[in-house]
């Protein structure tokens, strides 16, 4: 894969924000261009049998899942965390044979879960998380919270770096070039505390009759406004650095990750630069002096294939909106002119009165502090939900697991 070469980058502390790349060649070869960089097949292979994917899904048709799961490169490692419904029809269990049948035929293994089981909401409480359980008892309804799930998951793996890709998508191609993305970049990132977030190139609507191929979303102009602004408030000077304020497609390594606090609903990807800006930025006191002194480069590359996906309405985007505002007006390194200015756009909005306050949006404590091992034997145990299909067991091969009991960390941080 060949990406364009960042030329610039903008600092907030530790935090190494990089201007928008693009992917120049899916299949680079090796010959030299200028103003770019060749990613080999063998570093982005090595990546992947790293890497953890995992899949948000709600309630999308069989055809879909298969779709994107067709499209995640074979060395990485698939988790499915489901919020679908379970009556009348149990989707999940639909879901579930997707998969289980997709690992039969494809030689591989991979993870299930639906997070309202409630042996997944005492599992997490059991190993140190009681904050992610609503009072029905149960792990709470959101994408930041399937997020979670998803990344607890992937450290059991042992691997380096996790990924997510929603389950929405309807070009197994765009899923397959996100993959190879995430490896590309956070191999050049070199950094062991690093994070990749993707601009889609476009995202196409049907305008009279025909295909328009929109630069950019409803949501993510909003965001990304927003936080630009905020950066410029700190260093005087107005940017456009960020450009992916939204991005539903990102992975990070581990190492990182581990470290990070969730936010709840779609707050968690604009709320992901806020933690960074938080943990790393040098305006509160870190408690990580080693990624104080390693940095955190934040790579946002731009990606060749259209982003087609269902439209969830213009309630969805809203909402996503205003929780993306709700984090940054929050965020104790917001400068006061930034919340003031929040509250004016709200109320211009009609999402604010005049003299209310935004919302607060739940924030989870970092995965790194949960007892993986306990976590893994009580899901083990009480969560029916849980599975994992491995396609080479089935095939009467030697099992490979996607999780060695044995080698999972009772706690990372």
């Amino acid at each position: 894969m060949r990406l364009a070469d960042s030329f610039r980058s903008e600092r907030f502390g530790a935090v190494r924000i990089h201007e928008l790349q693009r992917v120049i060649e899916l299949d680079s070869g090796t010959s030299a261009g200028a103003g770019s960089r060749i990613v080999p097949a063998e570093a982005l292979r090595a990546a992947e049998s790293q890497m953890v994917i995992v899949v948000p899904c709600m309630n999308e048709s069989r055809s879909v899942i298969e779709g994107v799961l067709s499209g995640i490169p074979h060395d990485c490692q698939i988790v499915l965390v489901s919020n679908s419904d379970r009556q009348p029809v149990d989707r999940y269990e639909i879901e579930a044979q997707t998969v289980e049948q997709f690992c039969r035929l494809a030689g591989r293994s991979a993870m299930t879960v639906h997070q309202r089981d409630p042996g997944v909401a005492a599992a997490f409480k059991a190993a140190g998380m009681p904050e992610l359980i609503d009072e029905d008892g149960l792990v709470r309804n959101g994408k930041g919270e399937a997020m979670l799930i998803g990344m607890a998951l992937a450290a059991m793996t042992g691997r380096g770096y996790v990924g997510y890709v929603d389950a929405d998508n309807y070009v197994p191609g765009s899923v397959h070039e996100y993959c190879k993305v995430y490896a590309a970049g956070l191999h050049l990132a070199d950094s062991p505390y690093s994070m990749v977030r993707i601009s889609w190139h476009s995202k196409p609507k049907l305008r009279d009759g025909r295909l328009f191929f929109s630069r950019r979303g409803r949501s993510s102009e909003i965001t990304n406004e927003w936080l630009n602004r905020f950066l410029a408030e700190y260093s005087g000077f107005g940017t456009e650095v960020i450009a992916t304020g939204n991005a539903g497609e990102h992975a990070m390594t581990l190492a990182l990750g581990l470290k990070l606090r969730l936010a709840g609903g779609f707050a968690v990807e604009p709320y992901e630069y806020l933690d960074l800006f938080e943990q790393f930025g040098g305006v509160l006191e870190s408690t990580s002096s080693e990624v104080m002194a390693s940095s955190v480069p934040v790579l946002q590359i731009e990606t060749r294939n259209p982003h087609f996906h269902d439209n969830k309405g213009e309630e969805h985007v809203q909402g996503m909106r205003m929780q993306a505002l709700n984090v940054l007006y929050h965020s104790p390194v917001t400068l006061p002119s930034v919340r003031q200015a929040i509250i004016d756009f709200m109320v211009a909005q009609g999402a604010l009165a005049v003299g209310q306050e935004p919302p607060r949006e739940r924030v989870y404590p970092p995965v790194g502090t949960l007892d993986l091992d306990l976590l893994y034997d009580a899901l083990d145990a009480e969560a029916l939900s849980f599975r994992q299909p491995d396609g080479l067991a089935s095939a009467g091969l030697p099992p490979a697991p996607p999780i060695d009991r044995a080698a999972i960390p009772r706690r990372v941080a």
